[in-house]
């Protein structure tokens, strides 16, 4: 029952989401597009970005070490070799996905 009322729920949003859309048109797209990109380009929203990025990846590096110290061997090779894996690929980019470097 309470599945049913999930997908109902989302599938009205979705067709609420889709008519809102059309009325507005493409004009109101671009529109918010180019206010999205002026936002992103501020100097201060990049500085924050940046600034939350670096301390995500400290605590981020910092849980990892203590879940291993208490996990141990007892962590599957599977997950192992998968966290080595993001760490590896992460340490040789220049920027994220949000387009800020990782020092």
């Amino acid at each position: 029952m309470a599945v049913m009322r999930y997908r109902l729920t989302f599938v009205a949003g979705l067709a609420l989401g889709y008519v809102l859309g059309t009325r507005a048109g493409r004009e109101r797209y671009e529109q918010l597009k180019k206010s999205l990109r002026e936002v992103s380009q501020n100097p201060a929203v990049r500085n924050t970005v940046e600034s939350a990025a670096l301390q995500g990846r400290e605590v981020a590096g910092k849980a990892f070490h203590t879940v291993s110290e208490k996990v141990g061997d007892r962590m599957p090779e599977s997950v192992a070799e998968r966290v080595r894996s993001l760490r590896e690929r992460g340490q040789g980019e220049a920027e994220d996905d949000w387009g800020t470097s990782n020092t």
